[in-house]
């Protein structure tokens, strides 16, 4: 009779030292010498899969003041696995057939935030905490407007901390978000300095002049783990994580050097200290989240569901690969140190055709109403400003307004999640072929509708290439458009059309 298999040992310190299957690294560090010093809200996938990789990594190195005390918002039962695993996760890095795995170290202490309020709140005025992190979502940025609740916001517990620090006489800490916001360090100081505010002028004061809130670029695509995922990590890297993540090779971090406290050496490990983090902000919301728009729509009209399955449709790439290297990269700077266009064109395309890490475009399809004037908009405008070449943005536009009418090409509902999902199809429903309804909602469009060129592409295409699958990849292929001239990359700054409002999303 067979034996049965040996059982997985379950993820913690004391099976840190078994024998691992396949190429599962583990830490090469004493973790009893991480000294904690980041407290960082919002312990979710991207933030294991990103930030914490780079403090792993410097503890690597021999960096072993910067350890990592994770505080989760909503989720004990991340608490409950993260206690059991003695704060260990696993890093699964997919690329093809290629897949390799690290254990990561760094996080010292998991604080679930709705139980255990008053640690949290000595981990903040700890003098050895030197740095708070954010990844919080775009919803964690706008304040309540109770003063109980504000008081019991991330931003109430840091104005509170920062307090506390200033009648000790210690340093203050400095405050850095990670969300993918298009400003995430004005919106971090607005919550906070109207916070101060509220409470006393005088800690309002100490604090604009002595805490910084340094802009920073995050990225690196991190889909949701399946429970297959878990399955096949354990199989593969003989590893009981119950609450591993998957990411892709990619990562990139670009952060504003602006702190009032220690600076983290995360130059070592990769990271970008730079005067200016504004640059690398527009270029990736423009050719990454811009293009994930795009595709998104474009490619479940025509039929796919996952980025990868979209890319491997030489169609759409071709609509895509265009879009970026026609429409949108030549609108923006191309003198930014450490980047270069065609090459990061060349890494986005890369990046969507992984199928180990394929997105799923219903997820790139959300909050439009957010999204598109945030992402894919601007350029637009830009083109129109400058009378450059569009068809391409406008027909994503047009894909947009296909979209929001709830029904794909063949009738089959769709699911549209946004806020404004009901208002939005009721416009696109009454104009039909004729995008004047939507155009109206300024707030979204801006002054879209006196673009004459991009109006007459959008609605040429709602008349023609949704029609049906096989008219939609004729259009792909080759959109009615405005005759076009040739261009080439600016290398002076882009000009930036105006929009009535600015919003924030984290769409990666």
């Amino acid at each position: 009779m067979p034996e049965s298999p040996s059982p997985v040992p379950a993820l913690n310190n004391r099976s840190l030292d078994a024998s691992p299957g396949g190429q599962l690294e583990t830490p090469g560090y004493d973790r009893t010498r991480i000294e904690p010093a980041v407290v960082h809200f919002g312990v979710g996938g991207f933030h294991r899969a990103h930030q914490e990789v780079y403090f792993d990594q410097l503890a690597e190195l021999g960096f072993t003041r910067w350890g990592v005390i994770g505080v989760g918002m909503r989720r004990p039962e991340m608490g409950q696995v993260l206690d059991a695993q003695d704060n260990l996760f696993t890093v699964v890095q997919r690329d093809g057939d290629d897949c390799t795995a690290k254990i990561i170290g760094s996080m010292v202490e998991y604080l679930l935030l709705t139980e255990e309020r008053a640690r949290v709140e000595a981990r903040l005025a700890d003098p050895r905490t030197r740095l708070v992190t954010l990844t919080i979502t775009a919803d964690g940025y706008t304040l309540p407007d109770d003063p109980e609740m504000a008081r019991d916001s991330v931003f109430g517990l840091i104005i509170d901390a920062l307090d506390r620090r200033r009648h000790a006489h210690h340093a203050p800490f400095t405050v850095l978000s990670c969300d993918n916001l298009p400003d995430s360090a004005a919106a971090t100081r607005e919550a906070v300095m109207t916070l101060a505010g509220r409470r006393d002028p005088a800690l309002a004061r100490w604090i604009e002049e002595r805490v910084s809130f340094p802009g920073s670029m995050v990225d690196r695509i991190t889909p949701a783990t399946t429970p297959g995922d878990r399955d096949e990590i354990q199989e593969d890297f003989q590893v009981g994580d119950r609450w591993p993540v998957i990411t892709e090779p990619f990562t990139q971090w670009v952060i504003e050097d602006d702190f009032c406290n220690d600076r983290p050496p995360l130059d070592r490990v990769g990271a970008l200290f730079v005067d200016d983090v504004a640059p690398y902000k527009l270029i990736k919301s423009r050719l990454l989240n811009g293009v994930h728009c795009a595709l998104g729509y474009v490619g479940y009209l025509a039929g796919h569901r996952s980025t990868d399955q979209a890319m491997a449709d030489p169609v759409v790439a071709g609509f895509v690969q265009r879009l970026m290297r026609e429409e949108i990269a030549p609108l923006l700077p191309a003198d930014i140190p450490g980047m270069d266009l065609g090459t990061y064109c060349d890494t986005v395309l890369e990046r969507l055709r992984n199928p180990s890490i394929g997105d799923q475009l219903a997820r790139l399809c959300r909050r439009g109403s957010t999204k598109m004037p945030d992402y894919l908009l601007p350029s637009l405008h830009c083109a129109h400003a400058q009378d450059r070449p569009r068809t391409r943005l406008a027909f994503a536009v047009a894909a947009w307004m296909r979209f929001l009418r709830g029904v794909d090409l063949d009738g089959a509902p769709i699911d549209v999640q946004d806020a404004r999902a009901e208002e939005l199809r009721e416009a696109a429903l009454q104009g039909g072929d004729d995008p004047a309804p939507l155009l109206a909602v300024t707030d979204i469009f801006g002054d879209l509708a006196d673009d004459a060129d991009s109006v007459a592409v959008i609605r040429n295409s709602l008349a023609g290439a949704f029609g049906s699958g096989e008219s939609l990849r004729t259009a792909l292929a080759s959109p009615a458009r405005p005759a076009e001239r040739p261009v080439t990359p600016r290398s002076q700054e882009p000009h930036e059309h105006p929009r009535p409002d600015q919003r924030h999303d984290t769409a990666a």
